[in-house]
């Protein structure tokens, strides 16, 4: 069942209409402090004009107060001020205010005077002779005040509403276009449409971050399923030689009889090691491609891993009559797997050894700059074309020159792939002989 809140329409218009519900809190507020604040002022008015009237009639009393009231109607001296002052059996001794004079002394909010039914606000204080007098002030000023904050109030709700459903129904049409967008993209890609990318529209948005995002995952994916099919290429052209060998050790094997046959039986089963090897490489590779081995990525000391190697293969390097070298600069840390970064050094100096001449010298090198570790293996051997260097790192690649040697091209691949998951890369360097650059995220 639809839940219209969670729509992108919903939670903008559940937004707007809090700004909305705020707009009249704060609205009705505003008023009541308003209304109230204009009452106050009346009452103070009406307690001032008291006070006022009692200090000038002093010592004359009632007569003096009375006489005071008649210069004040005759004059309109006090505009919207009403009084009314009655004798102590309720006789009207002065005053032109048309009301009857509440019985109780204080503050009376609601006095209706006149034929219109006109309202004022009223202050009555009973005198020492027995005498009381009323002190008004008519109320219309606040009633107009009041109108006028009501009309706008009303007009700044009617606007905030207003602009609240707009925005809300802008907001939503907005969001779906673009979501739209990427729908008819996703569409695409599940058609088989495998080069189709979430649109960007250039304004680096919220949207356009999770494009990108969404692009780079594609990406990724379309270089597995391009890697794929790659393998799936490259297994079928470049094992076709070794398998055709198989069968055939093995069709010898059915042909020959006693020694014969046991060479032809041994001979097959050291081609299945050698393809099992193969396979182990290639499924080797494809799990490091697939970037789950990050999760067990640790914090590991870089220099010490590369120190152990080394001296794992000085000997080696001293019987083929190679010169090993090393520059490692110590306390580099990084987070990896100790055995696939050993391993990704490992192929570069079995790389060294199986491919350059004794005599050669082998350099290797571990430096740093601010966001990488960088490890330099390099020789002084012949090397390799630079129109080859492009295609090293691919599966299977071999140069002319190392098709006489052991192997099956999936070395470098494997220090390509390490390298990556690391969050680095591999290069071959433009330098003599042949030099080999990985550098790892640090």
């Amino acid at each position: 069942m639809p839940r219209p809140w969670k729509t992108t329409f919903g939670l903008t218009a559940l937004v707007s209409l809090a700004f909305v519900l705020a707009t009249l809190v704060i609205g009705l507020l505003a008023y009541a402090l308003t209304h109230e604040a204009m009452e106050v002022q009346l009452d103070h008015r009406t307690a001032t004009e008291t006070s006022a009237l009692l200090e000038r009639a002093g010592a004359g009393g009632t007569p003096a107060l009375a006489e005071l009231i008649h210069q004040r109607d005759a004059g309109h001296s006090t505009a919207s001020l009403g009084y009314i002052l009655v004798d102590p059996q309720g006789r009207r001794l002065a005053g032109a205010l048309d009301a009857q004079i509440p019985a109780k002394a204080g503050y009376f909010e609601l006095l209706h005077y006149g034929k219109d039914g006109a309202i004022a606000q009223a202050l009555i204080t009973d005198l020492p002779d027995g005498s009381r007098l009323l002190v008004a002030a008519d109320r219309t000023v606040i009633d107009e005040m009041d109108i006028t904050i009501l009309k706008l109030f009303s007009a700044s709700f009617a606007a905030m509403l207003l602009l609240a459903v707009g925005g809300a129904w802008t907001v939503g049409a907005v969001t779906r276009s673009r979501l739209r967008r990427f729908d008819d993209a996703a569409q695409a890609i599940i058609g088989g449409d495998l080069t189709q990318r979430m649109p960007l529209d250039g304004s680096d948005n919220e949207f356009d971050g999770v494009a990108k995002s969404l692009n780079h995952m594609l990406d990724r994916n379309a270089a597995l399923v391009e890697n794929l099919r790659q393998v799936s290429s490259d297994v079928a052209h470049d094992l076709r030689t070794p398998l055709t060998r198989l069968n055939n050790r093995l069709d010898e094997a059915l042909a020959f009889s006693g020694d014969k046959r046991t060479r032809a039986i041994e001979a097959a089963i050291a081609e299945s090691h050698e393809l099992l090897e193969v396979f182990s490489a290639i499924l080797r590779i494809s799990e490091i491609e697939a970037g789950t081995l990050k999760r067990d990525f640790q914090e590991l000391a870089l220099g010490d891993l590369v120190e152990d190697v080394v001296e794992t293969y000085a000997p080696d390097f001293e019987l083929s009559g190679h010169a090993l070298h090393s520059t490692i600069h110590m306390g580099l840390r990084i987070r990896g797997d100790a055995r696939l970064l050993s391993q990704l050094i490992t192929n570069l100096l079995d790389n060294a050894l199986r491919h350059t001449p004794a005599g050669t010298t082998v350099a290797l090198n571990l430096t740093a700059s601010e966001a990488f570790v960088i490890l330099e293996v390099c020789d002084d051997g012949p090397g390799v074309p630079a129109t080859e260097r492009d295609r090293l790192f691919s599966r299977f690649t071999r140069t002319e020159a190392s098709r006489t040697t052991d192997g099956h091209g999936l070395g470098l691949a494997l220090v390509s792939a390490v390298a990556q998951i690391h969050g680095g890369c591999a290069t071959v360097l433009d330098k003599p002989g042949f030099a080999v650059e990985v550098r790892l995220a640090r």
